[in-house]
């Protein structure tokens, strides 16, 4: 305490001066006692100070030099600290979207354990990533037009300018038609150029053949290129190389039978990649025809895996009809798996329910989300963790991925 210091060196100094006049030692007392009292209340207004600003911020007192050095410094934020974001929708026990729900009516369990929601927003204008992944295989041939009619309107009705979407197209290859846009013209351009290979069309996609215009260029360079239905390759590569580089929300509508065939990758990691990069996918199932098996060994199959073969180009056979050597997988169990487990739903088109409705049921789902976010119990587990989201009514539906991937930092 400074000031105090300083009021007892004036006090020996008046001392002193006491001592040499006696006469004057009564005067000497009295100033004594003057000083004494004004140090005194000097010393202990400064230590009220130093209380007030103690009390007022939580803090003990600081000087000059230390507070503006707390001033200078901008608030931290730990970068060890990982935040898991789950899109959900929530129906009640009739079927009927549940909008207006708060924080406070969801529960979240981590691997069975519960876990605290950090985040909660209900998101309805948050920008919109959309990829549409379309089945030109041959078993769709008498669906293609109903599903391109059915998209341009999709597209129309859900794209903002905010928005983006982008156009595959999978059959003995996955091909990226159009890239990511807002321009709903251009992705009706892209959806305009689909259209199934006949049985005896050529693919003259071997070395020293050009593709047919930019558009397929750039896909060929970014897809695989296979023989048969191409599905699980078209959601690998949908979520790995383009929704994985994307933020907010993200969604496929994949068209299909989903009756996969010659795809490098499997199910499974074609689930992972969409888990991996946040993304939902909504399966709506077309029942195809019965497929057209090639005839001969021209090379079309392209071995086991359905690999690309050299030369010319590859070429398809007589388009006969033959009996499987396998019974086929069931599509819808493979469709339903897929929605499932990321987060997105499954429809079959039928004459109840028209691919109409249900791109409109989709676009209600998407305009009627909670997004919520946690941090993980064990942020330095790698690997795959199981969610499970539910609410406080037992009659409500939760509509959200059943698992999340932690990558390694």
């Amino acid at each position: 305490m400074q000031p105090i210091r300083r009021g007892t060196a004036n006090l020996r100094q008046v001392f002193r001066l006491s001592v040499l006049s006696g006469a004057r030692l009564w005067k000497a007392r009295v100033v004594i006692l003057a000083a004494s009292a004004v140090f005194f209340m000097l010393g202990v207004g400064a230590l009220g100070i130093g209380l007030a600003q103690e009390a007022s911020t939580g803090n003990p007192p600081t000087t000059s030099a230390t507070k503006a050095a707390d001033d200078s410094t901008p608030p931290t934020i730990s970068a060890s600290v990982r935040v898991v974001n789950i899109l959900a929708t929530v129906r009640d026990k009739h079927g009927k979207i549940l909008p207006n729900l708060a924080v406070s009516d969801f529960a979240l369990e981590e691997d069975s354990k519960p876990v605290t929601i950090k985040y909660f927003a209900r998101e309805t204008d948050l920008p919109l990533t959309l990829g549409l992944l379309v089945d030109t295989s041959m078993s769709q041939r008498s669906s293609l037009e109903q599903e391109r009619s059915a998209s341009k309107t999709f597209l129309e009705q859900v794209l903002r300018e905010k928005d983006a979407a982008f156009l595959i197209h999978f059959d003995r290859e996955v091909e990226l038609l159009q890239d990511l846009t807002s321009s709903r013209q251009t992705l009706e351009s892209a959806l305009d150029s689909l259209h199934v290979p006949s049985a005896y069309d050529q693919d003259n996609s071997g070395p020293g053949s050009a593709p047919r215009d930019d558009s397929q260029r750039q896909g060929r360079q970014r897809g695989y290129h296979r023989a048969g239905t191409t599905l699980y390759d078209g959601i690998f590569l949908a979520s790995d190389e383009l929704m994985s580089k994307q933020k907010g929300r993200k969604a496929l509508v994949i068209l299909s039978d989903g009756v996969d065939r010659g795809s490098k990758e499997s199910l499974e990691s074609a689930i992972e990649a969409a888990q991996r990069s946040n993304t939902l996918v909504y399966s709506v199932l077309f029942k195809g025809e019965e497929p057209v098996r090639d005839r001969g060994g021209f090379g079309s199959m392209g071995g086991g895996m359905g690999g690309p073969v050299g030369g010319g180009g590859r070429r398809r056979g007589g388009g006969e009809k033959y009996p499987q050597e396998e019974r086929p997988a069931d599509g819808k169990k493979i469709l339903e798996r897929i929605s499932k487990e990321t987060g997105g739903r499954m429809f079959e088109v039928s004459k109840k329910e028209p691919i109409d409705q249900i791109y409109s049921s989709i676009q209600e789902e998407l305009r009627n989300q909670y997004n919520l976010g946690f941090s993980p119990a064990k942020a330095d587990s790698t690997g795959y963790h199981k969610l499970l989201l539910k609410t406080m009514q037992k009659d409500d539906t939760v509509q959200a991925r059943d698992g999340f991937y932690l990558n390694p930092e």
